[in-house]
């Protein structure tokens, strides 16, 4: 789609001449993809402050990142249409934040708008008053009105209309939010004001919360759509093993038994991508089949992890092989010259070369014919193990499909047992593994030759030190492989050493990239350079948790030296040495109204899982 040229272009490409959108002198993957919008966008920052209180108008502000399918829904719909910026610009100064590069925004103004109305998510919308406090907020909106709900041209028009007639009211409002929010999110955390029985049963009866919404069939806890969500199986794998110790052998079991089901239905699902390895982000469904195809780091990173702690409690290599099939891909097509670890890959993509839009999904998606054509006579062996239909395949997830990207086409999914298919083809399991291996192998050739989705190149501190803790306890549990593995995975062949010598680079990236000697401080991404963003209190939580395991994984001394160096910046700049805990940002920025101590396990797991002293 438009608003997704490659990097190269967008970093080249000029604002439209009657426009004055300044993204295009942002470094921000995200930003550059909308510098050529008719919307006069602004960056965070003063220049967009001080022209809302010139000109009296509320803002909008938009956020979202460059790999969101979502997203760039909304740019084609709302953002490229001449008369949605005629509106914007004549009514609001708008900004335009990616997620990613600020993460102290986002989470101000998710915050209100979850506390609000109920849920959130990416793009976020939400109109401001010139002091940059909330007074009306949600997410995606399309672009007419539909369903009974209002469109995005509608919802601009009431906010003007609201701004010209209630202005007090909404300024009294959205002060009054954020200051509810403020005192409840930074109240003092200190557990002598807990009844003594939560903090010694928290584990038990979250656990158990999560083992009623367990799904038996399926695999994963909760309906559709399903998250891979590793804080809430690494909990009943903490809580399995705890019940172990403690002679509870037949709960231990069955919480233990809830998270390799789990695993086995995601590595078998749609949600894994069978032919060049790693997950997409979440399914769609209930079965882990038709995924939104975004690829992001931190999910990569956390999975491996989980993989790897149930490889070391069963020795079962179907689960060692995953971690291979995650961190191969990383290795192939997520790292840079120096050792650098990239965000992410975009859900969307063009069908083929001079597309004028991309669809989600396209390069990973194949027609029963194309299979058939490629595979030559393993075709029906290969089409059967993977569900592959010749109308498709996507109606088994009885998704919603609004632009209707999927028809006629299949996303690849394990439904069958192994053995018993090659008991049902008279051959050994090995040979049946071998066919398969061969046929990814050609679809795997023939998908390189595809427009890829776009890769955000940019480099994460948080999400870089979660992938360096997977690579270096990899490079030490793998040790524990029998020599030689057969499994039904894309082709995997990294030593263990070289994993951990990935993350020692990555590593390295960081501290000649990242740090400041002489302050010893982070800056929280890369990209052309450091971010203006000062490390958050994530981006040391889990780099410092990366660099301890990567020094027990036999990387040197040098790397917990690091550590202590951080965690010691770390307690300068976030703890709350009055009311207890950590504050995710250093409160320096005045423009963030908001100062949070973060416990929710989310898409990415809070800071206090991770170590708070050494």
């Amino acid at each position: 789609m438009a608003g997704e040229e490659t990097l190269a272009a967008a970093e080249t490409s000029q604002p439209r001449a009657n426009h004055t959108n300044r993204l295009a002198r942002e470094h921000s993957p995200y930003l550059l993809q909308h510098a050529h919008n008719p919307v006069d966008w602004y960056p965070w920052g003063e220049e967009a402050f001080g022209e809302a209180k010139r000109r009296d108008v509320p803002i909008f502000l938009s956020i979202g990142y460059s790999t969101c399918h979502w997203c760039h829904v909304m740019e084609v719909e709302s953002f490229e249409d001449e008369q949605v910026a005629k509106l914007l610009n004549d009514w609001f100064v708008s900004i335009k934040v990616d997620r990613e590069e600020r993460p102290d925004v986002d989470k101000v103004y998710m915050t209100y708008v979850q506390a609000l109305y109920g849920g959130g998510g990416w793009p976020l919308s939400v109109f401001l008053a010139p002091d940059l406090k909330p007074i009306m907020g949600g997410t995606y909106f399309p672009p007419e009105d539909k369903y009974g709900r209002p469109g995005f041209k509608t919802i601009l028009r009431k906010v003007k209309e609201a701004w010209e007639t209630k202005r007090e009211t909404l300024i009294r409002s959205g002060a009054f939010v954020i200051q509810q929010l403020s005192e409840a999110l930074t109240a003092n955390a200190s557990s002598s004001k807990l009844p003594d029985s939560i903090p010694k049963n928290a584990t038990h009866l979250c656990t158990e919360q999560l083992g009623e919404k367990f799904d038996p069939v399926l695999g994963g806890f909760g309906s559709a759509p399903k998250f891979p969500r590793p804080v809430e199986i690494q909990l009943m794998l903490y809580q399995s093993q705890k019940l172990e110790e403690e002679g509870k052998c037949s709960k231990a079991k069955e919480y233990g038994n809830m998270v390799f089901f789990t695993l086995k239905c995601m590595a078998r699902g749609g949600i894994h991508d069978h032919i060049g390895g790693g997950f997409h982000r979440y399914s769609v469904d209930d079965y882990w089949h038709v995924p939104h195809f975004e690829k992001m780091l931190y999910d990569q990173g956390q999975l491996a992890n989980v993989y790897l702690d149930v490889f070391s409690i069963t020795k079962d290599t179907f689960f060692s092989m995953v971690v291979r099939d995650v961190l191969d891909y990383l290795r192939r097509d997520m790292i840079g010259k120096e050792g650098e670890i990239y965000s992410a890959e975009d859900a969307d993509s063009a069908e083929f070369e001079g597309a004028k839009r991309k669809k989600e999904g396209a390069f990973y998606v194949w027609t029963s014919g194309e299979v058939e054509d490629i595979v030559g006579e393993h075709a029906n062996i290969f089409k059967d193990h993977y569900y592959i239909k010749p109308l498709g395949n996507c109606d088994l997830s009885q998704m919603s499909d609004p632009h209707n990207e999927f028809k006629g086409k299949n996303v690849l999914i394990e439904r069958n047992d192994a053995s018993a298919m090659a008991s049902k083809l008279g051959i050994s399991e090995e040979e049946y593994f071998n066919i398969l291996g061969t046929c990814r192998k050609m679809l795997f050739d023939v998908r390189k030759k595809r427009p890829r989705p776009h890769l955000d190149d940019k480099v994460i501190v948080s999400w870089n030190g979660l992938a360096i803790s997977a690579f270096a306890r990899a490079s030490m549990i793998l040790k524990q492989e029998p020599e030689r593995i057969e499994y039904n995975f894309p082709v995997v062949g990294s030593h263990p050493k070289e994993y951990l010598e990935t993350a020692e680079k990555a590593a390295l990236f960081i501290r000649k990239n990242l740090y400041n000697e002489q302050t010893q401080r982070l800056y929280h991404s890369f990209r052309n350079g450091p971010s203006k963003a000062p490390g958050y209190l994530d981006d040391y939580a889990f780099l410092i948790s990366g660099l301890l395991d990567l020094y027990e994984s036999g990387g040197g001394t040098n790397w917990l030296s690091w550590a202590i160096e951080l965690q010691n910046t770390q307690d300068e700049l976030f703890l709350d040495r009055e009311g207890g805990g950590y504050f995710n940002t250093p409160g320096e920025d005045p423009s963030i109204l908001l100062r949070v101590k973060e416990d929710h396990d989310g898409a990415e797991p809070s800071e206090i899982q991770f170590p708070q002293s050494i």
